[in-house]
Order: C-alpha cells, then structure tokens, then sequence
C-alpha cells in the first residue's frame, strides 16, 4: 500500500466534511429525540441523557471514518502517484 499526498489530503479533506456534516445533523436528531422522550423524572432523564451521549460519540466516529476513508480513495484516484 503506496501512502500518497494527494490521497492524504483527501483524507484530511473527508474528515473536515465528516465534522461539517455531523454538526448540523446532530442537532437534528437531538432535537427529534427529546421531543419524543417526553417529560421525565431525573433519573430518566441521566440515562436518556448518557445514551445521547453514546449516540453522539457514535455517530461522530462513523461519520469521521466513513468520509475519511472516501476522501483517502478519491484522493488517491484522482491523482495516482506513479513510481
């Protein structure tokens, strides 16, 4: 496996527009759950809140690893390094 610039540079690239994305799109979704969730007793409501947190931290990582990793292609695709 050849490690290219312009590959690297697409990776860092589909990272940024993983965060770009994942920040608006997480708001929407949270948004939607809490309007489901509905009123709560405090107990309820540490849990709901610790598994937004997981969803967040998962999303988040998908997110990242999916569009580095097409970013890393598309770099390395469009400007192949020959040797």
């Amino acid at each position: 496996m050849e490690y290219s610039l312009p590959a690297w540079l697409g990776a860092l690239t589909g990272t940024v527009v993983g965060v770009a994305i994942y920040v608006p799109a997480i708001r929407v979704i949270e948004r939607r759950l809490r309007a489901q969730s509905g009123p709560k007793t405090l107990e309820q409501r540490a849990m709901f809140e610790d598994r937004l947190s997981v969803l967040r931290r998962t999303i988040l990582g998908a997110d990242v690893a999916l569009l580095a990793t097409a970013g890393y292609l598309i770099g390395n695709a469009i400007w192949p390094v020959r040797y």
